[in-house]
């Protein structure tokens, strides 16, 4: 059983407008609507887990109408990796072989793309996507360039990012109990702090998430065009 996660608890306002910008109107639907849709409608994908906001249930309930393959939807935590392992921890009885995690407002991951995260894991291993960093890097100290740094072998990470179930929930549960205190921005890192290999899958520019007012604006011309 193959579930897909879907991080949706974050406060994110910086698209504007009243809402959490996973409840932005996207071609007239809210944006986690599509990417829930992205995930549902794939097949090798059998249900999908929703964690949201507490203060966000009408909400969700309004995005999500008529859509099938949902699990019951759960609350997330005060930051995103509580709300996965709290999601982690929800679906576990279901003991699923892989769960893929993704992010709310990342509505145009490609089909192939899910394909190719489940063919790492079908080796298993644990997959990220992400594509290959194109511009030149700079270190800079008080607006000052202080060096360039060498882009070889340098990605920027994307989700979904791919796990065998009880890897992932037992590399959450560890990171817990050893590092309370870090910063863990993905779940590869909490992946790779338990000792797991993490493979990369090579995504599309497409895939890029939803954070700012040009970012809906390029949604919506996808869209359309």
């Amino acid at each position: 059983m193959n579930i897909a996660l879907i991080v949706a608890a974050g406060r994110g306002y910086r698209v504007g407008g009243p809402l959490p910008k996973q409840y932005l109107k996207l071609a007239g639907q809210p944006i986690l609507r599509h990417t829930i849709q992205a995930l549902t409608r794939h097949p090798a994908i059998d249900a999908v887990q929703v964690l949201i906001h507490p203060d966000d249930q009408a909400l969700y309930d309004s995005a999500t109408e008529g859509l099938e393959k949902l699990l019951p939807v759960r609350f997330g935590g005060k930051e995103r990796q509580d709300s996965v392992r709290l999601g982690l921890e929800a679906i576990s009885g279901l003991n699923p072989d892989k769960v893929l995690i993704h992010d709310a407002v990342r509505p145009f991951i490609a089909e192939e793309t899910i394909f190719a995260v489940l063919e790492i894991l079908a080796r298993g291993h644990a997959a990220i996507v992400g594509v290959k960093l194109a511009d030149t890097l700079k270190r800079v100290e008080n607006d000052v360039v202080t060096g360039t740094v060498s882009r070889v072998g340098l990605w920027r990470a994307q989700t979904p990012q791919g796990f065998q179930f009880q890897d992932i929930l037992r590399a959450h549960r560890h990171a817990v109990l050893t590092a309370p205190e870090m910063d863990f921005t993905d779940d590869a890192m909490i992946a790779e702090h338990a000792g797991l290999r993490v493979e990369m899958v090579e995504g599309t520019e497409d895939n890029f998430k939803i954070t700012t007012p040009a970012d809906l604006a390029r949604a919506e011309a996808m869209l359309q065009g």
